[in-house]
């Protein structure tokens, strides 16, 4: 069974950095479409940045040039740099891995952005 854990999720200052993790269980790791997203108190979930199997990279316009989405296949792992961090980034972060018949969604970490 495929399942995925995301962790790293904490309290930061305005403009600060924090990394999250995603450990992907199970088989077929490299065939998986990977992605992050993110749900804030009484908003729609929204994609924040997604890695394709090919290593294709997606961010969503409000975060280009802070975030970066990438993937290690030896850990079997997906991670979220997040920089320049802003009060509107505070929201619940969750991985994702999908393909074209299976998705499936971690439990979320929060991240809090503020002074």
């Amino acid at each position: 069974q495929v399942q995925v854990v995301e962790s790293g999720g904490d309290l930061v200052q305005p403009g600060g950095s924090l990394r999250l993790s995603c450990a992907f269980s199970g088989s077929g790791f490299s065939f998986y479409r990977m992605g992050w997203y993110r749900q804030a108190p009484g908003k729609q979930r929204e994609l924040v940045a997604v890695i394709a199997t090919n290593g294709n990279t997606n961010y969503a316009d409000s975060v280009k040039g802070r975030f970066t989405i990438s993937r290690d296949r030896a850990k079997k792992s997906v991670y979220l740099q997040m920089n320049s961090l802003k009060p509107e980034d505070t929201a619940v972060y969750y991985c994702n891995a999908a393909t074209t018949l299976y998705s499936t969604w971690g439990q979320g970490t929060q991240v809090t952005v503020s002074s």
